[in-house]
């Protein structure tokens, strides 16, 4: 036998209880021979690379999305219609009416992104349909993906990708009333620092006919991703401007005809009896805090109030401006 077969207990002897070894007839040789290379996993049937693959397989022959991993997303305005360029970047506009509303708007939006698997409504057909038609990049990504990509933000399973905003000057906005044919409505901003509240005053501009939003250049909100989704898409129809100066383009304004009213808790005139209001004008409105600056102030031609319950100290500027804005449409309706 080959091998240590002449040490102690290497063999069974003849004559031993349990006998001598029985041959295997080639079993244990045959155990002894190998199967082939391991498969690789995408080639096992039950491992979860093999059902990927046979997804991808699937999602290639049918779909118009294509599956890629999300951008970062960077911290640059959003962009509507304008007539001056923003700063460059990108900004992500997240939610299923605020992108249904900016691409009907025509923003130039470079990518639209897609949940995997979404519950597809009116509004994502519409999303699919508008994008197919523009050619613009449609991307599908995991949850994970789009929740990064929004910065954790409700973004009900879209989101697109648009250049960085594009500000209007503050007297384009009488060219803006002018083209129009009704008196000029604007609405100027003082030291409002949430983008929400600055999305809020922009859907009620909206609602209520307004020409446009002023935002100070400094110490004031833009129009990012934040101020897009609380004003459900009407930051792509109303146009705002940036002034480098609020009590110099407030001057424009006076020069140019219009009455400057600003909004103010104590202020002499309850808003629904405010004069001039069929005439051009501007409504001003301060921070919830600080309210209206001492030089902004000098600077309106009345003060107005809203006459609220003496429990509350104070309303928030976007619902402020909204109940100014409603006033002034009433006002003019007579």
């Amino acid at each position: 036998m080959a091998g240590n077969s002449q040490r102690r207990g290497a063999t069974r002897k003849p004559g031993s209880k349990k006998g001598a070894t029985a041959g295997t007839g080639g079993k244990g040789r045959r155990a002894l021979e190998g199967r082939g290379p391991t498969p690789k996993a995408e080639d096992r049937p039950a491992h979860p690379a093999a059902r990927r693959k046979v997804a991808a397989e699937r999602k290639a022959d049918a779909p118009r999305m294509t599956r890629t991993s999300a951008p970062t997303r960077t911290s640059s305005p959003a962009r509507t219609g304008g007539s001056r360029p923003g700063a460059s970047g990108v900004e992500v506009v997240a939610g299923r009416n605020s992108v249904v509303e900016a691409l009907r708007a025509g923003v130039p939006a470079t990518a639209v992104y897609v949940g995997y698997r979404i519950e597809a409504d009116d509004r994502v057909r519409e999303i699919l349909r508008e994008a197919s038609s523009r050619g613009i990049p449609l991307l599908e990504v995991t949850k994970p993906e789009l929740d990064r990509l929004t910065d954790g933000s409700v973004h009900q399973g879209v989101a697109i990708q648009v250049p960085a905003f594009s500000y209007a000057h503050p007297v384009d906005l009488l060219a803006v009333a002018a083209r129009s044919g009704a008196p000029a409505l604007i609405v100027a901003l003082d030291g409002i620092t949430d983008p929400r509240n600055l999305g809020a005053v922009l859907r009620s501009a909206a609602a209520f006919g307004a020409h446009g939003v002023v935002v100070p250049e400094r110490r004031a909100a833009g129009v990012t991703a934040a101020a897009w989704k609380v004003s459900a898409g009407a930051a792509a129809r109303m146009p705002v401007a940036r002034a480098t100066n609020l009590v110099r383009a407030l001057q424009e304004y006076r020069d140019a005809g219009c009455f400057v009213v600003g909004l103010d808790a104590a202020g002499p005139t309850p808003i629904g009896e405010l004069a001039l209001a069929d005439g051009p004008i501007v409504i001003v409105v301060g921070s919830e805090g600080r309210g209206l600056g001492r030089l902004v102030r000098e600077n309106c031609d009345v003060i107005a109030s809203i006459p609220i319950s003496s429990t509350v100290e104070s309303l928030n500027a976007g619902v402020a401006a909204g109940i100014a804005l409603y006033q002034v449409a009433r006002l003019r309706e007579r």
